[in-house]
């Protein structure tokens, strides 16, 4: 198949157990490349550390909405209830907190969800409806039996050559290199 130069995504790599993928993946961070990920078909103990990835933004995410959430419910209700729209009920305050709890609650539940999955889809660049990793074959069996490491060529670093000969040098079963269809 003969294709551009340009049009290649990275360079793609079996492994044949997850103690070869995450000292791969350590190699590979060690020779400096940013722009690689790992394909298991369970989470493998100790990537994280291998990839040097940094802890997730999710949880502040997540803090963000729920906080918005309370702020804003509280804020409407003792609006509504205390100024707008007043309603004597059995001679209670106006503005009575303790029945804006369950309320509250719910609302500060509900965002937080929201945040949680509207948070996931954007720090996983989702959707993405076509990744070139699924046109290879061989790449199936990253959700059953195999271990895979792509390094991709948007990384400054990326040289055909030398990441194949890295992933030689670590004990790749397979390699190949993986072309952009688009």
């Amino acid at each position: 198949m003969e294709t551009e130069n340009n049009n290649i995504y990275g360079v793609l790599a079996e492994f044949r157990n997850p103690k070869e993928l995450v000292d791969a993946a350590a190699s590979v961070k060690k020779s400096g490349y940013k722009d690689f990920d790992t394909y298991a078909p369970f989470p493998v103990h100790g990537m994280e550390e291998a990839m040097g990835l940094k802890e997730s933004p999710l949880g502040w995410i997540v803090l963000g909405g729920a906080i918005t959430g309370m702020v804003g419910i509280l804020a409407l209700m003792i609006w509504v209830m205390g100024y707008e729209y007043p309603m004597n009920i059995s001679g209670k305050p106006y503005i009575n907190l303790p029945i804006y709890v369950p309320i509250t609650f719910e609302i500060t539940v509900l965002f937080s969800a929201f945040a949680a999955v509207f948070g996931m889809f954007f720090l996983n660049n989702l959707p993405r409806f076509n990744n070139p990793l699924f046109n290879v074959e061989r790449f199936e069996k990253a959700s059953d039996d195999g271990f895979f490491v792509c390094v991709e060529a948007s990384d400054d670093l990326f040289a055909e050559e030398k990441v194949a000969k890295l992933f030689q040098d670590n004990g790749a079963t397979h390699i190949e290199t993986i072309y952009d269809s688009e």
